[in-house]
Formats: structure tokens, C-alpha cells, sequence
């Protein structure tokens, strides 16, 4: 079977859907509606360009490339293992953290104050947890009907019920806007979605997409891509409907609650004004089944590589060592573990976003690989420098650069490396150089 039927590429959405939707796009939509208030609309049209656009752009410019090593082997091939590999140990602690937020949300609250009891319900809730992630990591051919018919409808069902009662027993009206969303709603829209880094996580999940369509009978490269992107679009519309229903409720809780901390406290506040005491238990069931399927995502995404990188091991090994690893970090170990992974996550979110845009341009520089080099080398410096400031280590002359106080100082640069490579290129087939020097001979 070539083409897919509306029924199975609706399953493979929801699947995309799941390992996007962990802990953090729980919570970034609620808290940004209840800063932005009446801004609301225009900071969530910023926020669904960086945290749905961009990773949908990942899905479909990783399909079109045949696999992220390969699309990151037009840089350089060494550069491709290097980065390929960074990539998929640094998503690794977000799936462990939002192991521990899901106790924190579900389970912590229910449970007395006492450290050993505290910690022994985590080390069950843990063994739990990553049990049943390792036994759907098992068969990863099963996930579209695992997630697309059981563990993401029911996760949706709960969280519009959430915004359902919101309309029937109103929590507040729209607050004016804070801070930057007052001043800028756009903007700050767009970093903080930017700031959920999904899209490096989307470049991994290509492989578990590729293995579902493939069960399905899609095996022609072609409709492989076609689907993907379909899939991929359809997953897309589904989280901007979600993340506005959750900006909703923030940009209402405001009035009534005032200011919290984050969002997970906005969406505790809402919940337990709708449903009381009993809204606990709704909040932990949509905590653990959003973080579970990212989870299962990441496992299988990042297993199914390194078997590929090691072929001696097996995939099934990989799933066990990261699943018992993954328990263990998030009993004892995660803090340390974040210190590494969040500054090599600012290293290389930035080479990951120019990579795609420049896939995405490629026809127009024709391929050429000096564009990819140089826009890298030029990326690569100030992320890279933003990685070590979080260190100590800074470089205080990257302030100069436009938007760099905002997280963005590499679009600059990589712009400009990007045209010195089209530069380069020209001059190169020109025989700009040893041409000359030839006839500086005679």
C-alpha cells in the first residue's frame, strides 16, 4: 500500500502530536496567555511560529533530506557524527525531568512531607513509569495505534474537558499585559516558544515517523516524505488548537488567581477551581500521560539511532540501558545532569534552526556546501560562546550583536556567513586566486 487512507495518516498525526506534547508545552501556553492578557492573540501567533512552525519545519526538512545525518552531512561529514550524536544526549534529560515534573504534579500532592516517604514514592512512581515506557518502546511498530488510539485521545478528551467547564463556569476576564507582552507581545511570543526547543527534538523523531509509515505499507521514498509532511501538518494544526485552549485558560486564571510563578501552577489554580480537591487527580493523569508519550518518543528515537551507529547492540538493548538510566537519573542524579545538557542544548539550537533554513533555501544557492559551512562556522561561534557563558566564561563583545540580548545573536552572523560562502563559491569556480597567481608568472 503506497497511498495512506485519511484514518491512518489521522493516527500518525496523533502519534507526532503525543511525543511533541510533553511537560513543557503543558505548561509555556498558560502561563504566557495569563502575562499577555488582552495581547494574548498576537503573543500566541509569536509563540506558534517558534514552538509549532519550527517543528514541523524540522519534521519535513529532515524527511526531505532522508535523516538528520544526512542533511547535516552537507556541512561536513564530521561535523554530521558530531552533531548528530550531541543532538540525542542532550534530549535525553528532558525526558527524565519530565519523569520527576509528572510525580511533582501527580503524585507529590497526595503524599505527606516526610523526605524518606517522599523518596521512596518516587523511586515507585519511577520504576513505573519508565516500566511502561520500556514495554511500548518494545514494539515501536505499535506506537501509531498505542498513542493514535488510546493514549492521545484520551489526553486530548481531558484537556479539552478542562477548557469546556471553562466556558460553562467562567474563572475571569482578560487582565492588561505584563512586561514585555505589553510592549512587544509578538516578540515575546515568539521567544518563549522558542525557548521550548522542539524542534531539536523533532529532528529526532523522524526515524520513529519513518518506522510507522513503513509498517503501514508506505516503502516508496517519495510517499514516505509526502506523508510525513501531511502527518506532520495535521500534528501542527492540533497543537495550536491545544496551546491556544491553554493560553485561554492563563489569560482568564489572571483576574481571579493573580500573577504565579509558572505555568504549572496556573493550570493547578484553574483546574482546582473547576473540579475542587478532585481536579489532583485530573492534573496528575494529564501530567504522566504528557510526559510518558514524549518520553517513549525520545527512547525510541534516540535507541533506534545508536543501534544504527552501533549495530553490535541491539536496538532493544539501547531501550533497556536508557530506560534504566533514565529511572536513575530521576531519582538521584538529573540536577547535575541538566548542568550539562541545557548549555549544550543553547550550543546547538541554533545551528539546528540554520541547518533547517537552509535546507529549506537550498535550491537557491543550489546546493552549495560553503553556504552550509560558513553560516555554521558563524552560528556555531556564538551559540557556542552563549553555551560557555552559562559557565562563567563570557564573551563580552557578542553583546554588540543585534538581538543577542534576546537569545537570538546568532541570526546576524549566520546570514553573513551564509552569503560569504556564495561569495566564496563564485570566486572558487571563477579560479579567483590560483588563476592569478599563475599569470602573476608571466
Amino acid at each position: 500500500m503506497e497511498k495512506m487512507d485519511n484514518k491512518n495518516l489521522l493516527l500518525v498525526s496523533l502519534m507526532i502530536f503525543s511525543m511533541f506534547f510533553g511537560a513543557g508545552n503543558l505548561i509555556f501556553p498558560p502561563l504566557l496567555g495569563q502575562l499577555s492578557g488582552t495581547n494574548m492573540i498576537v503573543s500566541m501567533g509569536g509563540f506558534l511560529i517558534s514552538a509549532v512552525g519550527l517543528p514541523i519545519l524540522a519534521i519535513a526538512v529532515v524527511a526531505k533530506s532522508g535523516g538528520l545525518h544526512i542533511l547535516a552531512s552537507r556541512v561536513h561529514p564530521k561535523f554530521a557524527f558530531a552533531f548528530t550524536v550531541l543532538i540525542y544526549l542532550s534530549i535525553g534529560p528532558r525526558h527524565t525531568r519530565a519523569a520527576s515534573l509528572a510525580f511533582e504534579m501527580g503524585i507529590s500532592p497526595f503524599l505527606s512531607n516526610t523526605a524518606g516517604g517522599s523518596s521512596l514514592a518516587l523511586f515507585i512512581y519511577t520504576l513505573v513509569y519508565f516500566g511502561i515506557a520500556y514495554w511500548l518502546c518494545m514494539s515501536p511498530s505499535k506506537l501509531v495505534d498505542r498513542f493514535g488510539k488510546v493514549l492521545t485521545p484520551t489526553l486530548l478528551v481531558l484537556i479539552v474537558s478542562i477548557f469546556v467547564f471553562s466556558l460553562f463556569k467562567p474563572i475571569g476576564k482578560f487582565a492588561a499585559p505584563i512586561g514585555d507582552y505589553g510592549q512587544s507581545p509578538l516578540l515575546k511570543g515568539f521567544l518563549e516558544g522558542y525557548m521550548t526547543m522542539d524542534a531539536i527534538a523533532a529532528l529526532n523523531f523522524g526515524i520513529v515517523i519513518s518506522i510507522a509509515l513503513k509498517e503501514m505499507g508506505v516503502t516508496e521514498e517519495r510517499e514516505l516524505v509526502s506523508n510525513t509532511i501531511k502527518a506532520g501538518a495535521l500534528a501542527g494544526l492540533l497543537l495550536m488548537t491545544i496551546y491556544g485552549m491553554l493560553a485561554y485558560l492563563g489569560a482568564t486564571s489572571q483576574t481571579r488567581f493573580g500573577v504565579t510563578e509558572n505555568g504549572a501552577q496556573v493550570l493547578t489554580n484553574v483546574v482546582f477551581y473547576l473540579f475542587g480537591k478532585k481536579g489532583a487527580v485530573l492534573l496528575g493523569v494529564i501530567f504522566s500521560l504528557a510526559c510518558l508519550t514524549t518520553s517513549v518518543g525520545l527512547l525510541t528515537s534516540c535507541s533506534q539511532y545508536f543501534a544504527k551507529l552501533m549495530p553490535k547492540i541491539s536496538y532493544k538493548t539501547f531501550v533497556r540501558i536508557l530506560s534504566v538510566s533514565s529511572m536513575v537519573f530521576a531519582n538521584v542524579g538529573l540536577t547535575q545532569i541538566l548542568k550539562f545538557s541545557v548549555p549544550v542544548l543553547t550550543a546547538i539550537y541554533p545551528m539546528a534552526i540554520v541547518l533547517m533554513i537552509l535546507a529549506l533555501l537550498d535550491k537557491f544557492f543550489k546546493g552549495n556546501s560553503y553556504v552550509y559551512l560558513f553560516a555554521m562556522i558563524s552560528t556555531s561561534f556564538v551559540s557556542i560562546s552563549d553555551a560557555l557563558g552559562q559557565f562563567g566564561l563570557k564573551v563580552n563583545i557578542l553583546n554588540r550583536l543585534p538581538f543577542y540580548s534576546k537569545g537570538l545573536g546568532w541570526i546576524i552572523p549566520a546570514a553573513v556567513g551564509a552569503i560569504v560562502g556564495i561569495i566564496y563559491k563564485n570566486l572558487r569556480n571563477k579560479g579567483f586566486g590560483s588563476k592569478y597567481m599563475m599569470e602573476s608568472k608571466y
